[in-house]
């Protein structure tokens, strides 16, 4: 006889971990508690912590349930937007004077943030190339870096950063690691089991997984350490509020369910895209970790169990031919994010990251971003002939 599996594996625990059948009438998907406010069984008596929809809700709560399962963590933090996670995480856990080494290929969102909102705040930043270890050191040595900002795979450069190795390096300098996880999604990569102290991310995108919701998350692991952490994320997130609502709560979950099915399309679906251009005389270059002739793609191999949907190009004929492509398309659609199931094309330079242009985060101009939805593939190889065809 086989024996029995101690730990439920992926999808089951994103199926069932904080989704109980409903004890009233035995709802098999919980109900959405859209209540502001909750009647205590006397006063200071509160009904299993509920008193006001900021400090708690039932549905965020199963959420955040299901995410910590997720990225074997303990902590799980649903906020409204990825960079309202950000910010939670950096007024919780760094002081005026502090600094942030942070990827000089971060998501211009990230960078926005922190240069023009947390830098007037006292909380400077030092963007690097973060596959340069010798200088993350040197960096670190410094009493003030007392955060490491981690991204990767890369948005949208698709750099893959070695976590294990920074996350000893942040912590032989009592700095905090905290990774952006949102491109691999905890299906692909579980940075908390590679060393980090924090995993942040845009739910908006592969987790909510169908574009019509925004989301963001904070995951944290089940260490002393980890605890006092989450305390003080879990006040930043009560006093600020900045709360996933109760439908967009379900919304993620709902589509968190189906996280690992899309994923294994999404993946599926860049790395064919990906093959079939490379060496294309239109292209200059495919940007994807699945590819052999990337520089990280032993790295991702080693630390995520595929290489993701996202596939940035390059595009030979520079800017013009990719605003060119970018209008072209019929069945990837020309617009900001990623991560839903149809295919989304993106101008960075003038769309995601015109914050960071003239920046050393600037995108170059001939880079197109394509977030491979799960379509027939052969549709989307389709469409993108066509439109480089007509250059």
């Amino acid at each position: 006889m086989s024996e029995h599996k101690a730990t439920p594996g992926f999808s089951t625990h994103a199926i069932h971990t904080g989704q109980e059948v409903d004890q009233v009438f035995g709802a098999v998907v919980p109900p959405i508690h859209f209540s502001t406010t909750y009647a205590p069984d006397g006063i200071g008596n509160l009904r299993n912590g509920y008193d006001y929809g900021r400090a708690g809700n039932p549905t965020r709560t199963a959420l955040q349930t299901q995410l910590a399962a997720l990225e074997g963590g303990k902590h799980a933090f649903s906020f409204g937007s990825g960079l309202a996670a950000e910010d939670a995480i950096i007024r919780g856990l760094m002081r005026p004077g502090q600094r942030i080494v942070m990827g000089n290929d971060a998501y211009g969102g990230t960078f926005r943030l922190f240069d023009k909102i947390h830098s007037a705040w006292g909380v400077s930043n030092t963007p690097l190339d973060l596959s340069d270890h010798d200088r993350v050191a040197s960096e670190l040595e410094d009493d003030d870096a007392t955060l490491l900002w981690v991204e990767t795979p890369s948005n949208p450069l698709m750099a893959v950063t070695d976590i294990a190795a920074l996350a000893e390096m942040a912590h032989a300098n009592s700095a905090l690691l905290v990774v952006d996880n949102t491109f691999a999604t905890p299906y692909l990569q579980q940075p908390l089991r590679l060393g980090a102290d924090v995993v942040v991310h845009s739910t908006t995108k592969y987790i909510g997984g169908h574009s019509d919701v925004v989301g963001g998350a904070a995951v944290l692991g089940s260490t002393a350490a980890a605890d006092d952490l989450a305390e003080k994320i879990a006040f930043q997130q009560f006093a600020v509020g900045a709360v996933s609502g109760p439908l967009d709560a379900y919304l993620t979950t709902r589509g968190l369910k189906t996280l690992g099915v899309r994923m294994d399309r999404h993946c599926a679906n860049a790395q064919t895209i990906a093959e079939h251009f490379e060496g294309h005389p239109a292209i200059e270059r495919v940007l994807y970790p699945g590819l052999a002739s990337h520089p990280g793609h032993e790295l991702a191999a080693a630390q995520m169990r595929s290489f993701g949907g996202m596939v940035s190009i390059q595009l030979a004929g520079g800017e013009p031919a990719a605003r060119k492509v970018a209008e072209a398309t019929k069945y990837f659609i020309l617009a900001e994010s990623l991560g839903g199931v149809e295919s989304l094309m993106n101008y960075p330079h003038e769309m995601t990251h015109a914050s960071v242009r003239g920046t050393e985060l600037a995108v170059p101009e001939n880079l197109l971003r394509l977030s491979v939805g799960i379509e027939d593939v052969a549709d989307l190889i389709d469409d993108l002939e066509q439109s480089l065809a007509g250059l």
